[in-house]
């Protein structure tokens, strides 16, 4: 093999029209479809990575696939011989193949779309139109389980996806159909009937395991729920926004120099309004991202509505930051969208080669309307490559494409320096060797351009029509240009024409300078190779080769050997004007050849994209390292002047930095290292400009320190006058804190003065209750040690007997044990003798199978053979059958198509019993509306209640002046306290066993409604099967009556078999009588699969009923619970006012107590003095009882108020019952029963 290797250290090129041609394997790794196979990105540290193909004469990739854990790759690739399906190990090192699936296994030629299962075990291949087909793989053991035809209603895009969660559920999109399948007992059967007209859906994204957000091309989304429709909408076609369409730059990105250009001449026009279409969509955890227009994508969010997205942002591709042409970047169709693991940073591909992330806000305060995406790596070529050239003084390369641009790339740092669009396309380009200056070939000039720090400036124009070919020397002193078949060589300096080499018949494809620049060598479309002497003119050596179109060829630094390439497929070695060696291409052609400046390296370029690099002095047979690079033919190729690097172009865009290296793997050394130079051009003018700005800025500086200044003192001023104003009212609000303390302080006094002579006399009370107590405890403890005396007799009693038991039971157990132990082992040695007898037995038996099974096999062997000739007649004559099936299949497809017809009337059935129990529902709605009113009443009643208890605690208040007279009762009252909390715990355990009681009883009821149900349910369907029988039943007797009278008719008949005439003419009446009647059974018949039809669909709506019973079984139980509550709160409102007046009337009795007590104090005094007193003391007591009287009337109507809500209440739980009975919907509401457990 060849000692020469190269290896990808960058690519920089797209393949649109991949499905799945973006997706993550990491957070910061991308890979994206580019050249034949695919490459791998790093955002932040912008490495590159190829991954070649795996099948030879790749011609591109068609489909890719990554599984969810991003360990497997999956690859479709179309080439000449056989497409083939190739999964790849993502692992720490390069990928390495797993299993390759040929064409010869595949149900299909071409995979359009791929997807792995959740867990990477399968994998799922679909076919685009009009050959549609679904194929499902064990690709681990190269096992296709199952393969579905698809019925497509024309061509387009076709996708397939697994769902997230389940292994089994595939879903596929296309052209007239979206169909989700189930993988089941080996096939793969349809889940959902396609309704409504078809749409062209181009793109799917799973929300979630049942949800799927379609994309059609006419801008609709439809939202699809376990294959039924649930939601739509339609997205209007967007125009860019205004920065965009009036050609504003954006700011320079983070790994690319500034660049400037100029505009290009596609599409002058503005962008015209067109139908809206869905191309790309994927979903992410708070929603969905989908391309409605070119050049944006759109940010769906869910809302709180259920199955309802709002759009909640747009992102727009930027203007390109290197154009302002008229059509800007924001006019290509966006065909893929990705979002990385972490949903940080999205990714999108366009249609013209393009590469654009947006990265993700992380907050909604962050989030834009409108924001814009940035170029994942460069802007990229779009369309073939038609120059590319290097210089020696810089690590840059020059390439010019069909797209109108010319860029500068380092290919050291892998950037991109310079780029700029022109109107016109551009066909050849070369570099000055200082690599400040550069020639592109245009259709109508050749242009001179110096590569200035931030542009590239036209500096001189010659009129060199139709240039294709254009070089200059190594010197940098001469540039050659192709004119047609003339080569005119240029000064640099004077810019004047100085020779003009002609002799070429045909067009001249390449043209190269010899290392002293004294020579020049060019090749043509009519097989000839000239070498050229500048100084005369003239042709010093020829080489002619008619039958040969050479498109190539190259030179060592000695120029004693030209390489040379063409149509004839071999790369020529030529020397002194002859051939002397040729190495074939082996079934390719050779389109483009570079050798190394040492001469030792040869690289060859082919149509098919790949590079093969061999040694010098050329292999006689197959011995050079082919690489698959680009899905294109290979158009330009160059080696670095340090012979470290290839750079190859193809006519799909891509551009690919090879890095070279021996066989060992060591980079190859040069005698002399390069050292490249720094230095850059600028224009005058744009120094000055920069100068200005400069200056402007620094004056704008000085300003604004100004201005800050001064803002920073009036802040100051203001900050200052407003801390001493909070000073001041500080300092006041301190001294009226302190006058507070001292109230407080002094009122503290006298209730600590207060509490200890309460306490005291509560201590004495204390000590007397302890004393009394002990007395109790002395005598009680004297009875229970008489008691623990007795107990203890007993008890030593009644374990000397337990004792005299235990033993008796041991003995008995000994002897047992014994004897069963003499019985096992009997027994044991019985069965080891029956043990050896069977082992005998048993090799005499193996020794019989061992004979039969021999015979066997040879037996079978025999009836093998004759199976298989058996099956294989069967085989044909299953094949004859097949076609027979197929015609009858083409009958079952009409009829199938009358009975769709038929199911669309029923659905239109079904679409009107909807519109009634929508009527229905719209009446439970108001009666709800009439609930909600009712409760708001009872909210204010229970309002007004809190009023009234605002009254009662100012009432409290005055009851407050006799509070010092409860003091003495406070003891009296703590020991009654004592004895109510034991009787309320019991209490408290006697209403939670009622709670207990009412649950179980609100089961039971709940049980008996459910059975109610279902009874009424099997009465209907008894019902239906009691009316099929008696219509049964009537047909058999109208068919009995029926043959009767055919008897009897016949036998009339039979009466005049001598008379022919009257024969023939009672045969026709029966024949007019009878069979007319059989063509009605027949249609009765048919009407029977019509009835059973309908019964079937019956049961269906039968279902759903009940669903919606249940459904309003649960509303009325909520409905149930908040009555119950309200009640509950009622209750103890009602036992809040009857402890008040508990209290009321407790406080009357002390003051009527008072009173008397007062009266007889005061007997001595006169009639006269005991008159008012008796007045004064009576008076608030009447004004007392005057107002427990208007507590009572309150009372009294605010129970009347709750008794009439309840009737209200009852009345509309009747008018709902009736409701449910008519209606077969609700069931009854059991308020009564709800009231009377309150009540318990």
């Amino acid at each position: 093999m060849s000692s020469v290797v190269a290896q990808p250290a960058a690519v920089f090129g797209c393949r649109s029209g991949v499905s799945g041609g973006v997706c993550f394997l990491e957070e910061r790794v991308v890979l994206h479809a580019a050249g034949s196979a695919c490459a791998q990105f790093h955002t932040e540290q912008r490495w590159h990575k190829f991954i070649p193909g795996g099948c030879e004469k790749s011609r591109g990739v068609r489909a890719l696939a990554v599984s969810r854990s991003r360990r497997y790759l999956a690859v479709s690739e179309t080439a000449e011989e056989e497409p083939t399906l190739t999964v790849y190990e993502l692992t720490a090192g390069p990928p390495q193949r797993r299993r390759t699936l040929t064409a010869a296994e595949l149900p299909v030629r071409e995979a359009v779309s791929l997807a792995f299962s959740p867990d990477g075990w399968y994998l799922a291949a679909a076919t685009g139109p009009p050959e549609a087909n679904l194929a499902l793989w064990l690709w681990e053991k190269q096992q296709l389980l199952a393969a579905v035809y698809l019925e497509a209603a024309g061509s387009g895009v076709c996708q397939v996806s697994f769902s997230p969660r389940n292994n089994a559920q595939v879903c596929i999109t296309g052209n007239g159909f979206f169909k989700c399948f189930k993988y089941s007992e080996g096939t793969l059967k349809q889940m959902n009937l396609q309704k409504g007209e078809p749409q062209n859906y181009l793109c799917h994204a799973w929300l979630s395991d049942e949800e799927i957000i379609c994309g059609t091309d006419t801008g609709k989304l439809f939202l699809f729920e376990t294959g039924e429709l649930l939601w739509q909408t339609d997205v209007e076609y967007r125009k860019p926004p205004k920065e965009l369409e009036e050609g504003a730059r954006a700011k320079d990105y983070e790994s690319c120099s500034d660049v400037s250009c100029e505009p290009t001449s596609e599409d002058s026009g503005s962008l015209q309004d067109s139908l809206p279409q869905i191309s790309a969509v994927a979903a992410y955890s708070k929603g969905f991202a989908c391309s409605s227009s070119p050049g944006v994508v759109l940010l769906f969010e869910k809302t709180n509505e259920k199955d309802n997205y709002k759009k909640s942002q747009e992102i727009w591709l930027p203007q390109d930051q290197f154009t302002t042409a008229p059509k800007p970047s924001g006019g290509q169709d966006i065909i893929c969208i990705c979002f990385s693991p972490s949903e940080e940073t999205m990714v999108v591909s366009t249609t013209k080669n393009q590469l654009y992330m947006f990265t993700m806000p992380s907050s909604d305060f962050l989030k834009e309307e409108s924001s814009h995406f940035e170029y994942l790596h460069f802007p990229l070529h779009s369309a073939s490559i038609t120059g590319l050239d290097i210089c020696i003084r810089r690590p840059i390369v020059a390439t010019c494409s069909l797209d109108k641009s010319v860029r500068v790339w380092n290919y050291k740092t892998n950037t991109l320096e310079l780029y700029k669009e022109f109107w016109e396309e551009a066909y050849t380009v070369a570099l000055h060797p200082t690599g400040l200056f550069c020639l592109v070939g245009f259709s109508d000039k050749l242009r001179f351009i110096s590569l200035l720090y931030e542009d590239m400036h036209v500096f001189k124009d010659f009129p060199v029509r139709d240039c294709r070919e254009c070089s200059f020397s190594n010197g940098g002193h001469l540039f050659a240009a192709v004119n047609g078949n003339v080569i005119q060589i240029y000064s640099c300096t004077t810019f004047e024409n100085t020779n003009n080499l002609k002799g070429h018949s045909g067009k001249i494809c390449a043209v190269k300078w010899s290392a002293d620049d004294s020579k020049c060598f060019s090749c043509d479309t009519h097989g000839a190779v000239y070498e050229w002497n500048l100084s005369t003119g003239k042709r010093e050596m020829e080489c002619v080769l008619s039958s040969c179109i050479y498109s190539s060829i190259s030179l060592p630094s000695d120029s004693k050997i030209i390489f040379a390439v063409g149509s004839d497929q071999t790369l020529k070695e030529i020397s002194e004007s002859s051939i002397q060696h040729e190495v074939p291409a082996f079934d390719a052609v050779y389109t483009a050849v570079a050798v190394s400046h040492s001469g030792d390296m040869v690289f060859v370029g082919t149509s098919l994209g790949t590079v093969r690099a061999m040694k010098y002095p050329l292999p006689l047979c197959r011995d050079f390292n082919e690489y698959q690079a680009h899905a294109g033919a290979v158009t330009k190729m160059s080696v670095t002047n340090d012979d470290l690097f290839l750079l190859t172009a193809s006519e799909d865009g891509s551009i690919f930095f090879w890095k070279v290296y021996n066989k060992k793997g060591g980079i190859l050394k040069r005698e002399k290292e390069f050292e490249y130079a720094e230095e850059v051009l600028i224009m005058k003018s744009d120094i000055e400009e920069k100068s200005r700005a400069i200056l402007d800025l620094q004056i704008r500086v000085k300003e604004l320190q100004i201005e800050n200044d001064y803002q920073l003192r009036l802040k100051d001023m203001s900050c200052n006058e407003k801390i001493k104003k909070s000073e001041e009212a500080f300092t006041q609000e301190i001294d009226s804190l302190k006058n507070k303390h001292q109230v407080l302080q002094a009122e503290k006094d006298n209730q600590e003065m207060q509490h200890q002579f309460q306490l005291s006399e509560l201590m004495n009370k204390h000590a007397k209750e302890m004393r009394d107590l002990e007395s109790d405890s002395n005598q009680k403890l004297l009875m229970e040690n008489e008691k623990y005396q007795e107990l203890q007799v007993n008890s030593q009693r009644m374990q000397e007997e337990y004792e005299k038991q235990l033993h008796n039971l041991q003995e008995s157990k000994n002897r047992a044990v014994e004897e069963l132990t003499d019985y096992y082992e009997e027994k044991l040695n019985e069965k080891s003798l029956l043990l050896e007898e069977a082992e005998e037995d048993m090799r005499q038996q193996l020794q019989a199978h061992e004979e039969i099974k021999k015979q066997i096999e040879e037996d079978e062997d025999r009836e093998i053979q004759d199976i298989k000739i058996k099956y294989e007649r069967r085989l044909l004559e299953e094949k004859e059958s097949n076609l027979q099936l197929k015609g009858e299949i083409g009958v079952m497809n009409k009829r199938l198509n009358s009975l769709q017809k038929e199911l669309k009337e029923r659905n239109n059935d079904i679409e009107e019993m909807k519109l009634e129990q929508q009527n229905l529902q719209g009446i439970i709605k108001s009666l709800e509306k009439d609930i909600s009113t009712l409760n708001t009443k009872i909210e204010k009643r229970t309002n007004t209640i809190q009023e009234k208890e605002k009254h009662i605690y100012d009432l409290k208040k005055k009851n407050q002046e006799l509070e010092k007279f409860k003091f003495v009762l406070d003891h009296r009252i703590e020991q009654f306290r004592k004895q109510i909390e034991s009787r309320e715990n019991d209490i408290k355990i006697l209403k939670e066993q009622i709670h207990e009681m009412e649950r179980e009883l609100e089961q039971f009821h709940k049980e008996s409604t459910q059975l109610k149900l279902n009874i009424t349910q099997l009465q209907q369907k008894l019902k239906a099967t009691n009316n099929e029988l008696r219509k049964e039943r009537q047909k058999k007797q109208s068919m009995e009556a029926l043959i009767k009278r055919f008897k009897m008719d016949l036998h009339n008949c039979v009466g005049f078999i001598q008379d022919y005439k009257k024969l023939k003419a009672g045969i026709r009446e029966l024949y007019t009588k009878y069979v007319q009647q059989l063509d009605m059974v027949e249609t009765e018949e048919v009407d029977t699969d019509l009835q059973q039809e309908y019964m079937r669909q019956r049961e269906y709506l039968e279902r759903n009923l009940a669903a919606l019973k249940k459904q309003v079984a649960k509303d009325q139980e909520i409905h149930q619970a908040a009555y119950t509550r309200i009640m509950q709160e009622n209750v103890n409102l009602i036992k809040e006012i009857n402890d008040l007046r508990q209290e009321l009337t407790v406080a009357h009795t002390q003051v009527h107590d008072l009173q008397s007590a007062l009266r007889l104090t005061k007997k001595k005094q006169a009639i006269q003095d005991t008159a008012p007193s008796s007045e004064m003391l009576s008076s608030p007591a009447v004004q007392r009882l005057n107002a427990q009287k208007e507590n009572e009337k309150i009372i009294e109507m605010q129970l009347l108020e709750i008794q009439r809500l309840r009737d209200q209440i009852q009345e509309k739980g009747q008018g709902l019952e009736v409701q449910s009975v008519l209606h077969g919907m609700l069931p009854k509401l059991s308020l009564e029963r709800s009231h009377k457990t309150h009540q318990h």
